[in-house]
């Protein structure tokens, strides 16, 4: 089997620059590049840029897929939208990687397998998973929560993946709606290698997610919140955590207060016992 490498790279928010374009073109001869696009196939030699440097300076999201199993996305979110101390919640060693520039937060995720892969077909891919981005800025941690549980879903292929210490981490908060997932999120599960049946265990501890956004409900549930809570509410939003103070209510509103309960080896033994 030849081994390739399939490197993309989309702009969501600016196109670049004609000279920012022509930095790019500076990394590689082969790649087809537009002002809000960059693909490339290698099979012999390796791409001279760094993913990294490109996402924090120009990119929304990254693809990288080779013929020896590694599978990564990186999706950048403005600051704004996303409080990057919310992102680390979900962080997993070599799998689920956070950190922060001057103006965004850098989601990086992470599947290696040790099973080739024959296939090179990415058309539309990275603008397919480029939408947990829309859904992440919107308050909407499902596409975290599949990342972490998917990290922790290698050690099913990968008994060397984690330190047996690893078995009593806490599951991050469960977001609702793992039984209503996107298009762009079923594709990340699927990006991600994330097991059909450990998903399904981790939603039962998801409450359903409400259909839409209903303005009134949620003035009227914010009406009701106790003089203590919109007081600290507002105090985040007063001290430039408007990000995580906005999470923090679509939280609630969809009936997710707390974090999970259960551990990853608890996770795991279930998802073994379901498919059993």
């Amino acid at each position: 089997m030849t081994e390739y490498q399939h490197y993309e790279f989309l702009a969501v928010d600016r196109p670049l620059s004609d000279d920012e374009q022509a930095e790019v073109r500076e990394l590689s001869s082969r790649a087809v590049i537009s002002d809000t696009a960059f693909a490339a196939t290698y099979e012999q030699d390796d791409f001279r840029g760094d993913p990294d440097v490109l996402v924090e300076s120009y990119y929304d999201a990254h693809l990288h897929v080779t013929s020896w199993g590694t599978h990564r996305l990186m999706i950048r979110v403005p600051r704004g939208d996303l409080d990057d101390a919310i992102a680390e919640e979900f962080e997993v060693t070599e799998r689920v990687d956070v950190w922060s520039s001057e103006d965004h937060v850098v989601l990086d995720f992470v599947s290696e397998d040790e099973e080739p892969s024959e296939s090179t077909g990415h058309d539309g891919l990275l603008s397919l998973l480029a939408g947990v981005r829309d859904e992440i800025a919107s308050g909407d941690l499902r596409p975290l929560y599949l990342a972490w549980l998917s990290g922790y879903g290698t050690w099913e292929r990968d008994e060397f993946a984690f330190d047996t210490s690893a078995e009593e981490e806490l599951e991050p908060v469960v977001p609702p709606g793992l039984t209503q997932l996107t298009a762009a999120q079923t594709a990340l599960a699927e990006f991600l290698r994330l097991d059909d049946d450990l998903l399904a265990v981790a939603a039962e501890n998801s409450t359903p997610l409400q259909e839409r956004l209903d303005p009134k409900a949620l003035g009227a549930w914010v009406t009701d919140l106790p003089s203590a809570d919109k007081d600290l509410l507002l105090l985040q939003v007063a001290q430039g955590q408007a990000a995580e103070a906005r999470i923090e209510i679509l939280r609630r509103f969809n009936g997710d207060t707390a974090a999970g309960s259960r551990t990853v080896g608890e996770l795991l033994d279930q998802a073994a016992q379901r498919r059993a």
